[in-house]
């Protein structure tokens, strides 16, 4: 089944169309995710959070995050979160509403299970019922909270806030913001020692390497009222884990974390058929369990050996233990897995010894039924009543033991595949004549699992000019670009909170090109000795050196003759070749807002006539000296959308196409810059030039409709400007606002910028400032 999104022209009718546009960039994107049922509850979900009536912000933040969601816990959860934005619509405000879809990616980016996610929303739900004020202070923190807390100790933290300042809502506010010292005591008090989500990567390559396969993982809690969550189960072939564990006496949590997931992977390895539980009462079930552990770690030791270091440290069982069934349980545990454990106990010497003698026969599961059924009957002598709810192991990495009793019907196979994600869409580029004699499948949409594509475009025969794609095809969709951007009020940075979308930039008259060409020919000709003097000069030879490479004859030849004149000669006859060459990769990035379509004071041509006159000039110049380089452009309507132009790539040649493209360069919008200084710092990142330089031409500051605040995005391009550097990128900024003291010094630095006072003057200034930044 294909879903297009032409089917849902009438349920979509009622959104704007600034938010129909942004759905149509993020549709490419969301049939990598979604299914088409996904893509259906996805779709209704706009629409329904549309007739809510709270603005465009609320849909254009759902049609941007939902995917990302399904990305990371599944495409289930998403008529849950819907549900639940509409749920909270008669309780708190939209904006409210929006910020929980906002940070909904973070939950499941921490949570990393879609029960464990559903299990959030409800605490959601309940908590804006409770205290209403302490929801957005909480949520601008839940990076923070959940970098530190289970879901249940998230929950236990809230709650103790919401019920002691339940009427003093400034104390409230306090809290929720981790402002105030009882919010830090509790958070102490509820945090735990490891998170399952920091040690998952770690712990996928630990089995990878151990058992040359995937094992699949998810994390589980119950720990809502006390601090001891669900012990480790297997469930559809699946490990399921503590979602925290906290360090067990000197051992720490990682290591906990190791032993579980090592003995969850041996019971999948190990175990080839399921144990019948058929006649047997709880007590045999609980001795057949204690043996069946110690049969898959005995096979897994025997192929690596050092595993037993690992579990028998968490076995802390001694001979004193013995009032409970449960004592000798894990008495036998111990024994069977530790040789150096001494017990003196006839049933546990008599279970150790009737497992070694069983070590041939291992291999086969009978053997744990055979060895507990026996010892089930002879533990019977002991008098003691058995409990199976207190009567457990308590070493913390054991899990239940569900897998392997045949309560269900077993298939071995699936258990090899489980977890694997359905095939994802694929990009095949082929030539002309594969694509020619190629059938398309006409009721394909944009979820279709293969997509053949060509290089370069395809014209017809006939000397039209105009290629295949712009007559029938779509508009090539890169797949939307997520950037964190940072909040100076809260000194945290909204992961994924802005979203780049490249488009594909129009051609225009290339004449408009040669017409600049012609128009500064004469500042081309000035400059002509200036490029010269900065074109690499090959290899070049340092003279009068005391230490080099090699003699300089003549030099030495002018020493010999001073002393034999008796003169004193010159130490300096030594020479050196140097190798000169420019190492340096720059990115042009225009602002393109809607302030550039001004006209200059007292002129008749733009702001946006002047950076394209520059912009050309300076191509021309890089392009002489021979300097790999690229020409991108930016604007912004609102955060969701940073529309991001790639005039010219580093690998393409200054030909035509680019020149086409800088022709149709048009302004529009505003100018979120961190955002799109970010995605020009990903593309410098993968040059390997030693010296990286990312030139930024602007009108103006940073500014969006979707933000109020003045300071807000200056503080986050400053940010971006400051992660460049971190990647040895030189951010430089020409602005055209005569007003640019007064704030891009603080954004740049201060010798990283230069104000135009005079506009009119940026043609010839910018390709000197080039070769200033560059020499």
């Amino acid at each position: 089944m294909s879903v297009n999104l032409t089917d849902y022209k009438e349920l979509l009718e009622s959104l704007p169309s600034e938010s129909m546009s942004l759905l149509e960039n993020t549709w490419h994107d969301a049939t990598k995710v979604f299914s088409p049922r996904g893509l259906d509850n996805y779709l209704k979900g706009a629409a329904a959070l549309q007739g809510l009536g709270r603005g465009r912000s609320l849909v254009d933040t759902w049609v941007d995050e939902a995917p990302q969601v399904a990305k990371e816990v599944g495409e289930d959860v998403i008529s849950d979160l819907a549900t639940t934005a509409l749920m909270l619509a008669s309780k708190t405000s939209g904006a409210v509403i929006e910020l929980i879809i906002a940070t909904a990616v973070t939950a499941a980016k921490r949570l990393g299970d879609e029960d464990l996610f559903r299990n959030y929303l409800q605490f959601v739900s309940t908590l804006v019922a409770q205290a209403p004020r302490g929801v957005r202070p909480m949520l601008d923190k839940l990076d923070i909270l959940l970098g530190q807390l289970t879901l249940g100790g998230l929950r236990r933290w809230a709650l103790w806030g919401a019920h002691a300042h339940r009427t003093n809502y400034e104390e409230q506010i306090q809290y929720f913001s981790l402002s105030s010292k009882e919010s830090q005591a509790v958070l102490q008090k509820e945090r735990k020692g490891t998170l399952f989500v920091d040690i998952q990567r770690r712990i996928n390559i630990y089995l990878r390497a151990l058992w040359a396969r995937d094992f699949f993982m998810r994390p589980t809690s119950g720990d809502y009222e006390t601090r001891q969550g669900y012990r480790p189960y297997i469930e559809n072939y699946l490990i399921h884990l503590p979602d925290a564990y906290d360090a067990h006496g000197e051992i720490a949590a990682s290591e906990v974390y190791r032993a579980a997931a090592a003995h969850a992977a041996a019971h999948l390895v190990e175990t080839k058929s399921p144990i019948s539980a058929e006649a047997l009462n709880p007590l045999q079930m609980a001795v057949i369990s204690v043996i069946e552990d110690a049969r898959v770690e005995a096979l897994s030791i025997k192929r690596f050996p050092g595993l037993r270091q690992i579990w028998s440290s968490l076995h802390d069982a001694t001979p004193d233990m013995k009032t409970t069934i449960g004592d000798f349980l894990n008495r036998l545990a111990r024994a069977l897995l530790d040789p150096t454990y001494e017990d003196n106990d006839d049933w546990v010497m008599e279970g150790r010894s009737l497992f070694t003698q069983a070590q041939g026969r291992l291999e086969n599961n009978q053997t744990s039924w055979d060895i507990g059924v026996q010892l089930a009957h002879k533990i019977m002598d002991k008098r003691i009543a058995f409990n199976p709810r207190t009567d457990i192991l308590t070493a913390p990495y054991l899990d239940d033991n569900r897998y392997f009793w045949e309560f269900e019907e077993f298939d071995f196979e699936q258990s090899l595949t489980a977890g694997y994600e359905e095939p994802k869409q694929i990009r095949k580029y082929v030539s002309v004549m594969e694509l020619a004699n190629e059938v398309d499948v006409e009721t394909a949409g944009d979820d279709a699992q293969e997509i053949w594509v060509m290089g370069t475009e395809f014209f017809p025969y006939e000397d039209s000019g105009v290629s295949y794609n712009e007559l029938e095809g779509k508009e090539p969709v890169s797949p939307p670009y997520h950037y964190s951007e940072w909040d100076y009020q809260i000194q945290l940075e909204r992961p994924a909170w802005v979203t780049v979308q490249e488009k594909r930039a129009k051609l225009g008259d290339i004449q408009t090109i040669d017409n600049i060409a012609v128009q500064y020919k004469r500042e081309i000709s000035r400059m002509k000795f200036l490029l010269d003097a900065m074109q690499p000069q090959g290899v070049q030879r340092i003279r009068k050196l005391e230490d080099g490479d090699e003699i300089d004859i003549n030099a030495a030849i002018h020493s010999t003759i001073d002393i034999r004149m008796g003169l004193q000669p010159d130490p300096r006859i030594m020479m050196r070749s140097v190798r000169k060459i420019r190492d340096i990769s720059v990115l042009v990035l225009l602002d393109l807002s809607e302030s550039t379509n001004d006209k200059v004071s007292g002129q008749e041509f733009s702001v946006l006539d002047l950076t394209r006159q520059a912009t050309v000039l300076l191509a021309d110049a890089i392009n002489k000296i021979g300097d790999p380089f690229a020409i991108h452009g930016f604007c912004s309507d609102g955060r969701h959308d940073v529309e991001y132009y790639r005039y010219k790539d580093f690998d393409q040649p200054y030909n035509e196409i680019p020149k086409a493209k800088l022709a149709g360069m048009a302004a529009q919008l505003s100018t979120r810059m961190g955002a799109a200084i970010r995605h020009a710092s990903y593309y410098l990142k993968s040059q390997r030039s030693s010296k990286k330089l990312l030139l930024v031409i602007t009108d103006g500051e940073p500014a969006d409709i979707d933000v109020r605040d003045p300071q807000y995005l200056r503080y986050d391009t400053k940010k971006a400007v400051e992660e460049a550097g971190r990647a040895d990128i030189i951010t430089y900024c020409m602005s055209l606002d005569p007003r640019a003291d007064q704030y891009v010094s603080s954004i740049f630095g201060a010798r990283n910028y230069m104000v135009v006072d005079h506009v009119e003057r940026l043609p010839e200034k910018l390709p000197l400032l080039y070769a200033g930044l560059t020499r």
